[in-house]
C-alpha cells in the first residue's frame, strides 16, 4: 500500500498551478487546548461561519483513533461489533436468495431453449419442423420414456437384440400410422410396429400437453424471478445501515502516534472540510474588478471552465474521552488544532480532485468492498433484464427495467457510485479520466489571480473572527 496522502497533498497534486507554486495561496493555524471545553463548538462554530459567508462546506474526512486501554475503545469496539454481526447475518440472508436468483436464471434459460423446439413446430418452413420434431423426440425419450426401465425404447435398442432399428423407427415415424414425413409407410416387421404405435400415441399427448406445462412453468419461474429480486431490494435496504454504521465505528490505525499510547486514556478526531464559492464573472466585471467586456453574453457562453474560492480546514483533535455520567456516549476535552488553508480552483481541478479522492487510500475499504461485490453482480444484470421485460426491441426503450442493478441500489450509493450512471453501461467500462488543462491568458491574467486574491482574504476573516471571539493567544 503507498503513502496515504493528505487533502491538500491531493489537491496539490491534480492543479498544474499548484504543482508549481508548490503551496496554498495561504495558510493559518490555530490552537485551542483546554481540558474542560469539548470540540464541538470549535467545530459547529467553524462550519456555521463558512456557511453564513456562502461556502457551503462539504466534509471530507472524519477519522477517530483511541488507545487500546481506554474506555470509549471498548465501547466503539463492541458497537462496531454489533453493527458487523447485524449486517452479517443479513448478508447471509442475501447470499441465500442470490444463489436462488442464480437457479432461477439457470432454469429460465433451459426452459427458454426448449420453448424454442416447440416454436419450430409452429414455422412455416418444413426443415425447422422436422428438426423440432426430432429434438423433442429426443427429449421424450431421454426424459420420459427413459422412466420405463428396460422397456424404454433406448434400453430395448441398445440392450436386446431384434430391437436395433427401434430407436431409428421411432425417429422417422411421422404419426401412429408408422409414416415417414414423405407419407410413405416405414418397412417395418410387426413386433416393432406393436412397440412403437403406442409410444407415438405417448408422444403424440405429451407433446401437447409438456408445451402447455412448459409454459405455465416459465411464466411462474419468471413471476418468482421478479420475487426474489424485489427480495433482494428488501434485504439491501435493510442491511445498508448496519454496513455503514460498522464502516463508521472503525477506527484509522496510529501505529506509530506518539500520543496514542496503549495504556493511556486518549482519542485523536481529524476532520476536514472544504467549502467553494463560485466566481461571479459577470458581478465582478460591473464592480469594475473586471474589464467591461466581462459582462457581454457571448463572452460569458465562450466561457469554458468556471472558477472557485475554495477554504480547507483541517481539525486535529487530542483528547481524553470522558464519559457522561452513566450513560453510554462522551464528552472529549483537549487540545484542537485548526489549519486554514486558501485555494483558487477550477471546474477540471475540482472534479480531478473528486476521482483522486476516490482512488487514495482514505476510501480503501470501500474499494475493497466495491471490488468484491457491484463486479460480480454485474454480470447477471443482462440476463434478469431479459426475462422480467420480454418486450419487442422498439418497446423495451420506453419501459423502466427492473433490473438485478437495481435490487443493490443501496449498495451502489454505499459504495460511492452516482445516480447518473447508466443502467446498461457494463462494469468494464470505465469513466474516462479528468484531463486539467493549464490556464488559458485569460484565467491566468484575470480569472485565477482574482480567485486566489478573494481566498487569502476569506481564509483570513475566518481565521480571523474565529481568533478575536475566543480569545486565542496561540495562532501563526
Amino acid at each position: 500500500m503507498g503513502e496515504v496522502k493528505t487533502i491538500s497533498q491531493i489537491i496539490e497534486s491534480v492543479s498544474p498551478y499548484y504543482q508549481k507554486k508548490k503551496g496554498p495561496e495561504a495558510t493559518h493555524t490555530l490552537v485551542y487546548d483546554s481540558s474542560s471545553e469539548t470540540l464541538e463548538p470549535v467545530y459547529f462554530f467553524i462550519l456555521d461561519l463558512m456557511n453564513d459567508l456562502g461556502f457551503a462546506p462539504q466534509k471530507l474526512v472524519d477519522n477517530f483513533s483511541s488507545t487500546p486501554g481506554s474506555g470509549h475503545f471498548s465501547e466503539m469496539g463492541s458497537k462496531a461489533t454489533m453493527m458487523q454481526q447485524q449486517a452479517g447475518k443479513i448478508m447471509g440472508d442475501v447470499n441465500t436468495v442470490l444463489r436462488s436468483v442464480l437457479n432461477i436464471v439457470y432454469d429460465l434459460k433451459e426452459f427458454k431453449m426448449r420453448l424454442q423446439s416447440y416454436e419450430g413446430l409452429k414455422s412455416k418452413k418444413k426443415e425447422e419442423q422436422e428438426a423440432a420434431v426430432l429434438s423433442l423426440k429426443q427429449i421424450w425419450m431421454d426424459k420420459v420414456d427413459i422412466a420405463k426401465g428396460n422397456s424404454s425404447i433406448k434400453a430395448m435398442a441398445f440392450g436386446q437384440s431384434g430391437f436395433q432399428t427401434l430407436i431409428d423407427a421411432f425417429l422417422a415415424a411421422k404419426d401412429e400410422s408408422l409414416k415417414d414425413s414423405k407419407g410413405n409407410e416405414i418397412d417395418l416387421n410387426d413386433r416393432i410396429k406393436r412397440l412403437l404405435k403406442p409410444r407415438i400415441i405417448e408422444f403424440n399427448i405429451w407433446l401437447s400437453e409438456s408445451e402447455k406445462e412448459l409454459r405455465k412453468r416459465y411464466e411462474l419461474e419468471k413471476d418468482y424471478l421478479k420475487s426474489q429480486v424485489n427480495s433482494l431490494k428488501l434485504y439491501s435496504r435493510w442491511v445498508r445501515p448496519y454496513l455503514t454504521a460498522a464502516q463508521n465505528l472503525e477506527q484509522k490505525e496510529k501505529l506509530r502516534e506518539p500520543a496514542l499510547v496503549k495504556m493511556f486514556d486518549t482519542i485523536i478526531l481529524e476532520l476536514t472540510l472544504l467549502g467553494k464559492k463560485k466566481l461571479d464573472i459577470a458581478g465582478e466585471a460591473e464592480g469594475g474588478n473586471f474589464p467591461k467586456d466581462f459582462t457581454s453574453q457571448k463572452f460569458l457562453k465562450d466561457i469554458k471552465r468556471n472558477y472557485y474560492t475554495c477554504i480547507l480546514v483541517d481539525f486535529v483533535f487530542r483528547g481524553i474521552p470522558q464519559r457522561v455520567g452513566q450513560q453510554s456516549h462522551f464528552a472529549f476535552g483537549g487540545r484542537a488544532e485548526i489549519t486554514f488553508k486558501a485555494y483558487a480552483l477550477n471546474d477540471d481541478e475540482l472534479k480531478k480532485f473528486e476521482e483522486e479522492l476516490t482512488k487514495s487510500d482514505t476510501n480503501d475499504v470501500l474499494n475493497l468492498i466495491e471490488g468484491a461485490s457491484t463486479e460480480s453482480l454485474g454480470q447477471l444484470q443482462k440476463d434478469i433484464d431479459e426475462f422480467l421485460e420480454e418486450k419487442p426491441k422498439e418497446d423495451k426503450k420506453e419501459e423502466r427495467k427492473i433490473s438485478f442493478k437495481d435490487a443493490f441500489e443501496p449498495f451502489s450509493a454505499l459504495f460511492g457510485a452516482y445516480e447518473g450512471k447508466s443502467e446498461t453501461k457494463s462494469t468494464k467500462d470505465k469513466p474516462k479520466e479528468t484531463i486539467v488543462k493549464p490556464d488559458n491568458w485569460i484565467e491566468e491574467n484575470h480569472f485565477r489571480p482574482f480567485v486566489a486574491g478573494a481566498a487569502k482574504d476569506k481564509v483570513f476573516d475566518i481565521f480571523d473572527i474565529y481568533k478575536k471571539s475566543h480569545g486565542m493567544m496561540s495562532f501563526t
